[in-house]
């Protein structure tokens, strides 16, 4: 009786649920996406907070490291064993005496302890307060957990200062295109006849031309003399231009379907205006795909901006993004020699799994009757 009892209970509780208390419910169902929501959110908290986390600017120099392996994080130690304090072990240089190639080795005569909140380099947090305390970092020599590259610059520290523009170039340009697929996708089904018309081939002429060549037209546009923040927002706006050619046909043909259904004209006769029957009633009818779309289109957006900056069209030096840094990376025997230039790719490679499957869980989610 007593578990009929809660089995009624929870049958009322999801009857009398809001649209909002049966998304969560289901999402948290989907073990990918609950997954993949932290992983995001945790490297959104290093693009944020870049400055803080990182040990060092990303364009301090080392000229003395040029090229020098990570550096592993012990607790481990021979002689005294386990130890609260993490620590690295030292680099020292050697060369081959047969092809004179110059590498790093493991000095473990030297052991460097890593502190947490040291004072180092100064920097302006967000670029509006001066501070110099940092996350971690050694008091005697450098430390370089993802290793150095061709100039001696800390590839961590790079690395989690290229987050900030290639996460955040990603969100405002999906933005801008979800804004221009919907307006433009939601006149051109609900209205109709010339507008409609326009539209539909003016779509039709971007979705025609390739993609990859669209954008390196129009990023070598760009002038080259332009300030970082001209050139992040000149890139944004190139991949926009783009994104929302489909969005706009799958809205087109939506609204074409939805404008006719008796809660349309139900609307339309209590007096509703046009834009509000558009925003209220008929694109939350296929709120799911909106959603599927925004979530696939950020890592899209972020692929795109590091190909462009990867072909030396994109982000400029000494601007960083995940595809500048890939630039290292573009000949074999480098990444044959130094495969520690690679570590960006797996960020990009998480970040785009982690984005498809937070879209499958809230596309899922969308729909909580089903």
């Amino acid at each position: 009786m007593r578990s009929t009892g809660n089995e009624g209970q929870k049958k009322e509780e999801y009857y009398v649920a809001s649209q909002w208390q049966l998304m969560w419910r289901k999402f948290r169902k989907h073990q990918l996406a609950m997954t993949a929501a932290p992983i995001l959110a945790f490297l959104y908290f290093l693009a944020i907070f870049c400055e803080f986390i990182t040990p060092y600017g990303p364009l301090t120099r080392f000229p003395r490291y040029l090229y020098a392996r990570p550096q592993r994080i012990h607790f481990f130690d021979k002689t005294k064993g386990f130890q609260i304090r993490p620590f690295v072990y030292g680099l020292r240089r050697k060369t081959d005496p047969k092809t004179f190639h110059r590498y790093f080795v493991v000095d473990e005569r030297k052991k460097l302890p890593i502190y947490f909140f040291v004072k180092g380099e100064p920097y302006k947090l967000w670029g509006l307060f001066k501070l110099n305390v940092h996350l971690f970092g050694t008091k005697d020599n450098p430390v370089f957990l993802f290793g150095t590259d061709k100039l001696g610059r800390d590839l961590f520290s790079r690395t989690i200062y290229a987050s900030r523009i290639s996460l955040s170039i990603g969100l405002v340009g999906v933005f801008l295109s979800l804004a221009l697929g919907t307006l433009l996708g939601g006149v051109a089904g609900y209205f109709g006849g010339v507008a409609d018309s326009i539209i539909m081939r003016v779509v039709d002429l971007l979705v025609s031309i390739p993609t990859i060549p669209l954008w390196m037209a129009l990023a070598a546009a760009v002038p080259r003399d332009w300030s970082i923040i001209k050139t992040y927002f000149a890139i944004t706006i190139v991949l926009s231009i783009i994104g929302w050619a489909g969005l706009a046909r799958v809205v087109r043909s939506k609204l074409l379907a939805l404008r006719e259904e008796d809660f349309t004209m139900a609307a339309r006769i209590s007096g509703a205006t046009e834009g509000r029957i558009i925003v209220r009633h008929l694109l939350p009818s296929f709120l799911s795909y909106l959603i599927v779309n925004l979530t696939l289109a950020i890592p899209n957006m972020i692929l795109g901006e590091t190909a462009l900056s990867f072909l030396g069209l994109g982000i400029q030096p000494p601007a960083v993004s995940w595809g500048t840094l890939l630039q290292d990376a573009q000949h074999v025997r480098v990444v044959a020699h130094h495969p520690w230039l690679m570590i960006p790719v797996f960020f990009v490679i998480t970040t785009v799994l982690a984005f498809n499957f937070l879209g499958d869980g809230l596309r899922d989610a969308a729909d909580p009757y089903k």
